[in-house]
């Protein structure tokens, strides 16, 4: 593995919805689907919906900091889903669509916590931010037919209505890190 890459894993509702932003980021080299901070062993998607593991549905991403920082990942994130709705992204409730940052690092957990504050602070949002700050842990990747499902499936309902907005509100606001 390239000792350069950092990983962080976020959970902002639907995975399909996350990773289809992320897979566009400059910088952001691997992003997979999962389900983190639950108690129950390699669970299934169908477990994980029912709200019954405690598991968050995620996307990990492998980056390199040279370009793209861990705050960059971080601003993405917070303009492409409400951090304010508990246990809810849109029509998506449960636990498992809940707000997270799942760092690997102390300095990732200081970045997410200083960003939260400035947030906060600059009211960005009329409602409080409940996203929780973790340590990543009981980490399982989704199963295959998961993985690049917006890639896969550009015209599926849900990816039209959900996904497709997010991905085109990432383009508007970061340009910048548009991968070309």
């Amino acid at each position: 593995m390239n000792p350069n890459l950092e990983t962080l894993t976020l959970g902002g509702g639907c995975f399909w919805c996350t990773e289809a932003v992320f897979v566009r980021a400059k910088g952001v080299l691997d992003v997979e689907s999962g389900y983190c901070n639950g108690d129950t062993f390699h669970p299934s998607y169908e477990q994980v919906c029912s709200g019954s593991t405690g598991h968050a549905e995620v996307v990990k991403l492998s980056y390199d900091p040279r370009h793209i920082s861990t705050r960059e990942i971080l601003e993405i994130f917070f303009v492409i889903h409400d951090p304010t709705t508990l246990n809810a992204q849109g029509h998506d409730h449960g636990t498992q669509y809940r707000s997270g940052i799942y760092f690997s690092t102390p300095a990732q957990q200081a970045v997410a916590n200083a960003l939260i504050e400035e947030l906060t602070q600059s009211r960005a949002y009329a409602r409080p931010i409940v996203t929780e700050v973790l340590p990543l842990s009981n980490y399982w990747a989704a199963e295959a037919y998961h993985q690049n499902y917006f890639e896969q499936h550009p015209n599926q309902g849900y990816c039209m209505a959900v996904a497709a907005p997010k991905v085109a509100k990432f383009r508007q606001t970061f340009a910048r890190l548009v991968r070309d």
